[in-house]
């Protein structure tokens, strides 16, 4: 999807398209990693200097919504944010660069099984992310 698509998108659901908003989507739709709100905001302003931190957090939030981008949660506990995944796809993340990979395909059907018969949680849905170190960070 196209920086364009995603402010047809946030303009459909009621959000004003402004320069600032447009910074923060431009920003996180050309990331190929994770990216912070405080790193979005650092970011954005190089393009749009009045770039407010509450709009940086109020734009994420909305695209987030709209299942536009993805929160990816990291073991360092601080929120980030990377274009959503097309279907059911589930992340790789470097923890050295923040690049971030999708991937298909996970045979979970098994535990998901097991733990819902162990704690009686009827189980509608999981979320799955694998850390490790990408191919350019494990050369250098």
């Amino acid at each position: 999807m196209s920086a364009e698509v995603w402010l047809t998108q946030l303009h459909k659901n009621g959000y004003r398209i402004t320069k600032a908003r447009a910074a923060v989507v431009e920003t996180v739709e050309k990331s190929t990693r994770a990216l912070t709100p405080v790193e979005v905001y650092d970011m954005a302003r190089k393009k749009y200097r009045a770039l407010g931190l509450v709009t940086v957090y109020r734009t994420l939030e909305k695209l987030e919504e709209l299942h536009i981008i993805q929160r990816v949660h990291q073991p360092m506990g601080c929120q980030a944010f990377i274009s959503a995944g097309h279907g059911h796809q589930h992340l790789l993340l470097c923890q050295n660069c923040g690049q971030v990979a999708f991937f298909e395909g996970d045979d979970l059907d098994a535990l998901i099984e097991s733990v819902s018969k162990k704690t009686g949680y009827q189980i509608s849905e999981h979320w799955f992310q694998l850390f490790g170190l990408c191919a350019n960070c494990r050369v250098n």
